[in-house]
């Protein structure tokens, strides 16, 4: 069996060690040949001789540039980069015509759906459900969330995980982001999708056939398995614990997120809702640079919805076509987040 010659963008995240201790276990299967960091010319590593596969791993908007150019040179791609297929789903389906062995999900969700559709055709399919935990605030009184320090935020209570992505766990802004994953990546409309809140972490997709069927996916909570499954394409012997059932636990429903509680949830589906690039190219932006504030202690927890409003309405002013191309996109993130940097200038003044 050959050896497959991977990339990894973002090696120093969460994402990016536990790629490498997958790539440990299975000397035989992975090799690393190529890793960087955001900033680094991660163009030219994902496209890079030596290269197979290419987990990207980075976060936010500038994972995008490198997964077209990824794509277009013939390599496979590893994606664990909601903000690539949020601003750019229409460019990254374009290429690939969603989920498979050239585009392959990382998320815990998207590679359960992709298990649960596993000998399913498309037609049979009536909804999907994903599951959120529903961060570290979901038993936090709504009264109580304008106080809470990222140190609290930062402790999710099932994941392990890196800063950015915690974050959008407690305000549900991944949640909605990988409501815009599923339906690029599985051609599925957004009023098909649905999410639930699940404490526990361990189903971790649903999806409801025609008949009324429904087939989900479950595991314990550990990146390590999506990962090792995105980059094998198969199911092999992992180093993740295995579910045992035998021990007395519950398994428990919340129902749909709440709004009060979760307003970015609602800000990010209405802009997907809407068709409109500009709006989620603004909620991206304006989604980085809200995270890096409240982590700085700049803004409040419940402050974060009302610069992704922001961001939305700033990217109002930039002319956008309909499907943008990759420099529309680029140029859009740089003028929302120009403008945001402005008004926050202003605020300070």
């Amino acid at each position: 069996m050959s050896t497959t010659r991977l990339a990894i963008l973002g090696v120093t995240g969460s994402i990016g060690r536990q790629a490498l201790d997958v790539v440990a276990a299975h000397p035989d299967r992975l090799r690393v040949t190529r890793s960087g960091h955001r900033g680094d010319d991660l163009v030219a590593l994902a496209t890079a001789d030596d290269v197979d596969l290419v987990l990207v791993a980075t976060p936010g908007v500038a994972g995008l540039e490198a997964t077209v150019a990824a794509l277009e040179a013939g390599k496979r791609v590893a994606l664990a980069n909601k903000e690539v297929l949020v601003v750019g789903g229409h460019l990254v389906r374009r290429i690939t015509g969603g989920a498979g062995d050239l585009l392959r999900p990382v998320d815990s969700e998207h590679c359960a759906i992709w298990q649960c559709l596993a000998g399913v055709q498309s037609r049979d399919v009536a909804r999907v459900t994903l599951t959120a935990s529903g961060g570290a605030f979901r038993d936090l009184p709504a009264s109580e969330l304008a106080g809470v320090t990222p140190e609290r935020a930062l402790r999710h209570p099932t994941w392990r995980m890196g800063p950015k992505v915690t974050i959008d766990s407690a305000t549900l802004v991944n949640k909605a982001y990988e409501v815009i994953e599923t339906h690029w990546l599985y051609g599925v409309d957004y009023d098909r999708i649905d999410v639930v809140l699940h404490p526990e972490s361990v189903v971790h997709a649903l999806v409801e056939l025609v008949d009324g069927a429904v087939i989900a996916q479950l595991a314990e909570p550990d990146m390590r398995l999506p990962i090792q499954y995105a980059l094998l394409w198969e199911h092999t012997p992992s180093r993740a614990p295995r579910l045992d059932l035998s021990r007395a636990r519950g398994l428990t429903f919340r129902g749909a997120p709440d709004a009060e509680r979760y307003p970015c949830f609602d800000l990010v589906l209405r802009a997907a809702r809407s068709g409109d690039a500009g709006a989620l190219i603004g909620v991206s932006a304006a989604d980085e640079i809200a995270v890096e504030r409240f982590l700085s202690g700049e803004i409040g927890f419940t402050d974060i919805a009302g610069t992704l409003r922001a961001g939305i309405a700033a990217a109002e002013s930039v002319p956008l076509s309909r499907d943008p191309s990759l420099e529309e996109i680029r140029a859009a993130d740089r003028a929302v987040r120009a403008a945001l940097a402005g008004e926050a200038t202003a605020a300070r003044a």
